[in-house]
């Protein structure tokens, strides 16, 4: 990692990002998933979405998110392939309205992983592997972050998001946490 950039990843800087309150480190990770068009993988919709490049006129779903602006620091494709939009050191803006064992604002001390996918449709092996290797690095980086402090989407804005949904295996991601852990 340098600085706050993991170097593994495909650097594709977003303009949707500002900086974190002083002394604030990133001290949880929040899971996401996001497709474009919904339920489409393997295109570069969501690169484009969190540039602000994205052709509104291209799909008809695209009406539903015209000029919204948001962004996350990761993006793991189908193929395990990752994407970093943001420095981990800056607040990238994925939580939106979110709350975390009662301090609200995630997005001021959180680091945001999204998934290309759907809260129904299966994870792919790949994704899972890429999530356990760059959890295990970003735990080694920030002493704030641990197993522990791990989330979804859900589980900081209930009844407003679902992600990462049904789909995700939280006993299959942990268990490959303390493999790769161990090892």
């Amino acid at each position: 990692m340098e600085g706050g950039w993991i170097r593994e990843a495909r650097s594709v800087p977003s303009p949707n990002y500002g900086p974190r309150p002083d002394a604030c480190e990133p001290e949880l990770l929040v899971i996401h998933n996001i497709s474009l068009p919904p339920r489409c993988y393997g295109g570069d919709c969501i690169e484009r979405f969190f540039t602000n490049d994205l052709d509104w006129d291209e799909h008809p779903y695209f009406a539903e998110i015209r000029g919204v602006e948001v962004s996350a620091h990761f993006l793991i494709q189908r193929t395990g392939a990752l994407l970093q939009f943001v420095d981990c050191g800056e607040r990238a803006w994925h939580a939106g309205q979110s709350s975390f064992e009662g301090r609200g604002n995630c997005n001021d001390f959180s680091i945001g992983i999204e998934l290309e996918g759907t809260d129904d449709d299966p994870y792919t092996d790949a994704q899972y592997a890429a999530l356990a290797a760059l959890t295990k690095a970003l735990i080694s980086r920030y002493p704030g972050l641990s197993p522990a402090r791990i989330v979804g989407h859900s589980d900081i804005a209930p009844g407003r998001k679902t992600d990462p949904g049904p789909a995700f295996d939280w006993s299959r991601y942990r268990q490959q946490l303390h493999e790769r852990a161990s090892t």
